[in-house]
C-alpha cells in the first residue's frame, strides 16, 4: 500500500467556488491548490483500534476542504469559512498547541505540526488557509481527525514533498497527541485509504486496508443526537484508554508475560496465542468485576504510586481513583470478535446478511452502552427511535458521550424510516428540530484525502 494521494483536476463546483472567493477576500490573491479530507463514521469496533484491533469505518460525503496559497515570509495565516471561527495567525517554525483550549485551529496546526516534524522541515513553508467544513463538529464523525488530515496533506504539498497514503495516515494519528487524545488510529486511516463504493477492514501493525463490500439492499442512516462531545475537552476518552492499558498488564502479568512493556488488549492475545473466545475467558478468570483502586493496581502490578502515576497515568487522567478492568476488557475482546464477524457476513452474502449485520450492530451498542460506558441517554433513546422506524441495526459509532447514531435501513423501509425519526426525535424537542437538516442523512461510502488543482 505505497499509493500516492490522488492529486485531481477538477472543475471548481459551487462549495470551491465560494471558498476560492472567501480566499481571494481575505488574502488578496487566488489559491495555489485545494485539500480535502473526508469525516468517517465507523460501521462496526468502537474503542479497539487504541487496542491493536481491526474496525470497519467508511470515509463519508461530508468533508473538510482548504483552499491554500504559499508565502515567504514563513507564517501561516489560517482562517475559517464559517465566520463563527477567529482568524488565527502563528509562525510555520514555531507552532506552540494549547491542550487546555482545544479549538478547531489547533487541530488542523496539530497536522502541520507532524509533518513538519515527520520530515525533519528546518525551514517550513509559511501558507494562507481557508478552512471550510461539512462535517457536523463534535458529532462522532471525525471532523477533528478530517482537520488534521486535510492540514497534513497540504503541508506536505506547500513543502513539495511527496509521502505515501500509509505515511500520512500514521503521522497524523501521532500528531492528534499534541492535543492531548491517544487515539489509535482508525480516523486518519479511513480519511486517507477510503475509496468510493467501498468499506475497509483497517487493521494496524502494519498499517493496511481491504475492502469490505456492504449489501445491496440496505443502506446507512447516519442520526446526530444533538448533544456534542470534543474528546480532547474532557477525560472520558483517555480514561478508557488507561484503563484498556492497566487491564492489558494484570492479563499478562497473571500469565507470566513480560507485561511491563505490553500496553495493548490485543499485545497480550498475540503473546498468549490465543483466540478472542481464549480472551474473554481469562478476562473472567483474571479481573473482578468490582473497580479497582489505584492501591489494588500497584499492590498486583508491585508497582509504586509514582510509577503509575508517571508510566501508565496520562496528563488528563492523574486525577481518576478507580478503573473499572473487567467491564472495559470484556468489551474490547468481544466488539473486536464482532468485526471480525461483520466482516465475515459480508464477504459470504447470503439473503440474511442485512439482519444478520444488524444483529452484531445491536450487541456492538450494548456493550458500548453497559460495558464501555461511553453512551448516553439522548443516544440510547436515539437507537430505540431507529430500531422501531424499521432499522435493522444501529449503534453509537464514534467516540461516543454524545454524536451520532449509525443504523442499517434496508432501502425498502427507507422511506418510512427518515419520516418516522423526525417525528419521534427531532420534532418534539425545538433545539433538536432546528438542527434536523444536517443530523438526519442516509449516506454511501466516500472516496479519501486528495489534492485539488484548478482544471
Amino acid at each position: 500500500m505505497s499509493a500516492h494521494t490522488p492529486k485531481l483536476q477538477v472543475q471548481l463546483n459551487e462549495r470551491l467556488q465560494k471558498l476560492k472567493e472567501i480566499f481571494i477576500q481575505k488574502f488578496g490573491k487566488t489559491p495555489l491548490f485545494y485539500a480535502c479530507a473526508p469525516g468517517r463514521v465507523n460501521l462496526i469496533g468502537e474503542h479497539i483500534d487504541y487496542c491493536g484491533y481491526a474496525v470497519l469505518p467508511m470515509a463519508i460525503e461530508q468533508n473538510i476542504l482548504a483552499a491554500v496559497s504559499v508565502n515567504e515570509t514563513r507564517t501561516i495565516h489560517l482562517a475559517n469559512a464559517n465566520p463563527q471561527y477567529n482568524d488565527y495567525t502563528v509562525s510555520a517554525g514555531d507552532i506552540e498547541i494549547d491542550r487546555a483550549n482545544p479549538q478547531w485551529q489547533y487541530y488542523f496546526l496539530c497536522g502541520v505540526k507532524g509533518i513538519q516534524e515527520h520530515l525533519g522541515l528546518a525551514e517550513p513553508a509559511g501558507m494562507q488557509c481557508v478552512v471550510d467544513g461539512t462535517v457536523p463538529a463534535s458529532s462522532g464523525l471525525s471532523s477533528s481527525s478530517a482537520l488534521v488530515c486535510c492540514a497534513g496533506l497540504l503541508t506536505t504539498e506547500a513543502n513539495h514533498k511527496t509521502l505515501s497514503k500509509v505515511e500520512l495516515a500514521e503521522t497524523c494519528a501521532r500528531s492528534e497527541r499534541y492535543i492531548g487524545t491517544e487515539g489509535g488510529g482508525m480516523d486518519q486511516s479511513i480519511s486517507f485509504l477510503a475509496e468510493e463504493g467501498t468499506a475497509k477492514l483497517i487493521e494496524f501493525s502494519p498499517l493496511r486496508a481491504t475492502d469490505v463490500k456492504l449489501p445491496a439492499d440496505a443502506v446507512f442512516v447516519i442520526a446526530n443526537c444533538c448533544v456534542e462531545m470534543n474528546k480532547a475537552a474532557t477525560s472520558h476518552f483517555n480514561i478508557r484508554v488507561v484503563e484498556c492499558r492497566i487491564a492489558a498488564k494484570m492479563l499478562a502479568k497473571s500469565r507470566g508475560l513480560a507485561w511491563s512493556g505490553l500496553l495493548k488488549l490485543g499485545e497480550v492475545q498475540t503473546e498468549l496465542g490465543a483466540s478472542l473466545e481464549d480472551m474473554v475467558q481469562i478476562v473472567e478468570e483474571v479481573l473482578h468485576p468490582e473497580p479497582y483502586s489505584r492501591e489494588e493496581v500497584c499492590q498486583l502490578l508491585g508497582i509504586t504510586p509514582q510509577s503509575f502515576s508517571n508510566d501508565i497515568l496520562s496528563p488528563n487522567t492523574q486525577h481518576v481513583s478507580h478503573f473499572k478492568l473487567h467491564q472495559r476488557a470484556r468489551h474490547v475482546y468481544g466488539e473486536a470478535a464482532r468485526v471480525l464477524q461483520f466482516q465475515a457476513v459480508c464477504e459470504r452474502g447470503s439473503d440474511g446478511a442485512v439482519q444478520e449485520l444488524g444483529a452484531l450492530m445491536q450487541q456492538s451498542h450494548a456493550s458500548c452502552r453497559d460495558l464501555y460506558e461511553c453512551s448516553c441517554p439522548e443516544l440510547d433513546q436515539l437507537v430505540d427511535t431507529c430500531l422501531r422506524a424499521g432499522a435493522a441495526g444501529s449503534r453509537l459509532t464514534g467516540a461516543g458521550w454524545g454524536g451520532c447514531v449509525v443504523s442499517m435501513v434496508p432501502i425498502d423501509v427507507l422511506d418510512s424510516f427518515l419520516p418516522k425519526v423526525r417525528e419521534s426525535y427531532y420534532q418534539p424537542d425545538a433545539r433538536r428540530s432546528a438542527l434536523e437538516k444536517q443530523s438526519l442523512f442516509v449516506t454511501k461510502p466516500g472516496g479519501g484525502a486528495a489534492l485539488l488543482f484548478e482544471a
